[in-house]
């Protein structure tokens, strides 16, 4: 018997293809919460970003903060392409939008969670739910599973897949509804022997204090690059960014948080975020870009008209945040105006108060250490016969269909070498 703990794209996905190879295998999927998939439903905004339209494994492992290096191999073997073959074949029309990012035609996550629930329940996968495991203990030609309810499972091969650390944080143990305490991956794999990188959040928004910045809420602008850090430390990331009523989101700075992810955390949250709203102008030429704004429009009050195409809403913020009068004309702005303008385009300075989950979705820096895992195959190098997939390894990409796709892909090779004979490559 196949044991998979989690019911979540990476497990649901290795007992699919476990059950595929090997249809009179036995497998079994434990899943502690009532429902499977549950990440895949709430993801995208209900619609299930599914993978990403970059299908060159050197280009698609840029994308991993971590794990990437590991990743291009396994990515070799199962891809985007192979992603959406499956899926395709299983009856989910894939379409790609500019961005690159791949979505059901429906528009709709239940599309994708149904097409794998079918194709589980056809093969005969057994899914388990509100039933998670208390203990995996490694025995003689197995493993030992033993389930919250008490029963235990005898299995030849078991496959950790419960996912990363929730948003809201917690210790490795969660407390029951009955009192008791429940483990997680974590705790369990630790158990068999693993080293667990603490997990920290990776994708998320940042809480700012400033007042002036939270009143812009719903202010997009398509193009600007936030940094954190400094000299050959900081990190830095471009691409559209989004105000809010908390401080800031939008794919640049979901990005810059997945790449700071550890230094974030380690600084409690607590930094200073540097945006520059012009990327596309070289610090020497905002000067002259200021110069020219004067001469062409020098009867214009500056906080009614700014260059650059920045929201009017922004623009009058930075404006007023810089100290300058509401009547100031373009022709009347002198060097110190426009030194204090041009710093507030190309370096506004942010103090950062904390972190939120972007949207419903969350993703996980940190988990297994990945040198105690075979990525051949995703069989644990401490203990044979144990598998390992998705988010409770220490693998974590930016947005955009990315997360999914690692999930997709250690899901896939676990799911084939656990019904493969035993190699001696699994050591």
């Amino acid at each position: 018997m196949i044991v998979v703990i989690g019911a979540g794209p990476a497990g649901l996905f290795a007992a699919i293809t476990a059950r595929e190879q090997a249809p009179d295998q036995p497998v079994v999927v434990l899943e502690k919460s009532g429902r499977a998939l549950t990440k895949v439903l709430v993801s995208g905004g209900g619609r299930c970003n599914l993978t990403h339209a970059c299908f060159e494994p050197k280009d698609l492992i840029t994308r991993y903060p971590r794990g990437g290096r590991e990743l291009r191999g396994p990515l070799t073997r199962f891809g985007p392409a192979e992603t959406v073959s499956w899926f395709t074949e299983h009856g989910v029309e894939v379409k790609t939008e500019p961005d690159g990012r791949m979505f059901p035609v429906t528009d709709d996550a239940r599309t994708v969670a149904g097409a794998m629930l079918d194709a589980a329940r056809d093969l005969g996968v057994e899914l388990r739910l509100r039933l998670g495991a208390r203990a995996v203990r490694a025995v003689e030609g197995g493993f030992d599973v033993e389930l919250d309810d008490g029963e235990t499972l005898r299995a030849d091969r078991v496959l950790l897949a419960t996912g990363g650390r929730s948003a809201r944080g917690g210790d490795a143990v969660e407390a029951a509804e009955d009192g008791e305490k429940r483990v997680d991956g974590y705790t369990l794999a630790a158990a068999l022997g693993h080293t667990i990188v603490p997990p920290v959040p990776s994708l998320f928004s940042l809480d700012c204090a400033e007042p002036w910045l939270t009143s812009l809420s719903g202010v997009a602008v398509p193009d600007a690059v936030v940094s954190v850090g400094e000299g050959r430390a900081a990190v830095s990331r471009r691409g559209p960014v989004l105000i809010t009523h908390r401080g800031v989101s939008g794919p640049a700075v979901l990005t810059l948080s997945a790449w700071a992810a550890r230094e974030l955390h380690n600084a409690g949250y607590r930094a200073e975020l540097r945006v520059d709203w012009l990327p596309g102008t070289a610090a020497s030429g905002v000067d002259a870009l200021l110069q020219e704004f004067s001469r062409s429009h020098g009867r214009q009050e500056v906080v009614t008209l700014g260059p650059g195409g920045l929201p009017k809403r922004l623009w009058t913020a930075l404006t007023s945040h810089t100290g300058l009068n509401h009547e100031q004309r373009w022709g009347d702005l002198g060097r110190p105006a426009r030194e204090k303008l041009g710093a507030a385009l190309r370096d506004t300075r942010l103090k950062t108060t904390g972190q939120s989950t972007h949207k419903e979705e969350f993703v996980t820096c940190g988990g297994i250490d990945l040198r105690e895992v075979n990525f051949r195959t995703m069989e644990s190098r401490c203990c044979p016969g144990l598998f390992l997939a998705g988010e409770v390894l220490d693998i974590d990409g930016v947005t955009g269909g990315f997360n999914f796709q690692s999930c997709w892909t250690t899901g896939r090779l676990a799911g084939l070498a656990m019904t493969a004979s035993p190699s001696a490559d699994a050591g």
